[in-house]
């Protein structure tokens, strides 16, 4: 029995052919980042409407807008094994991350130049920044995930299939945790949204932003 589990472990003539004679398999993550354009022409009820604050009772006087984009690209050598009716393939898995183009909103009460102005562009600033350290962390997590998923071992399947069962994984299975590392990046958005940092805001420049909205609700 001992003798036949050894044997029942030891690979085919077919894997060992994929498994030796072909690349091993590469995963490549690749991230851009993109600059930011302001928008200074929308009012603050505006933003608030945008931002779906209305419930909450929370004004916004500036907004960041953009969203996690991801592709990938997908490739590889394949061996088929006329015996087995199988193919092997190699899978050469590229994906490239970034966010879309930024753009920061600041209602138009406060003008360009102004202290007002300043202060808000300065904390939509401290959202970019937390976008772009979460598309490093996201980048990271992903490449690991993918190199421990896909560490030099062919892919098997039927043969003619090996592909669109590469794309189905990548679809399937890849892309929802990608979009779920995005999302988790949310939580780091709303921390720097605290009341503290609102209280912070109205009391800004001598009080000016909340002396500009208390005129702006009359």
């Amino acid at each position: 029995l001992a003798v036949g589990g050894a044997q029942a472990a030891e690979r085919t003539p077919f894997q060992v052919r994929c498994e030796d004679s072909i690349s091993k398999t590469v995963s490549v993550l690749s991230s851009q980042q993109n600059g930011f354009t302001i928008n200074n022409q929308l009012p603050y009820r505006a933003l608030t409407a945008k931002a779906g604050n209305m419930d909450n009772r929370m004004e916004t006087l500036g907004l960041t807008v953009t969203k996690g984009l991801y592709k990938a690209k997908l490739g590889g050598p394949v061996l088929q094994d006329a015996a087995s009716g199988y193919e092997c393939i190699a899978p050469k898995v590229e994906i490239t991350l970034n966010y879309s183009p930024v753009l920061i909103y600041v209602g138009n009460e406060f003008a360009p130049g102004t202290c007002a102005y300043k202060e808000i562009l300065e904390h939509e600033q401290r959202h970019l920044k937390s976008y772009t350290e979460n598309l490093a962390r996201v980048e990271k997590v992903v490449t690991d995930a993918l190199n421990k998923r896909f560490s030099g071992q062919p892919l098997y399947a039927p043969s003619g299939t090996a592909m669109s069962a590469l794309e189905h994984e990548i679809n399937g299975t890849w892309f929802p945790f990608i979009r779920d590392e995005f999302e988790k990046g949310k939580l780091e958005q709303a921390k720097i949204d605290t009341p503290e940092e609102y209280a912070r805001l109205g009391k800004a420049c001598n009080g000016e932003i909340a002396d500009i909205m208390a005129r702006r609700r009359k």
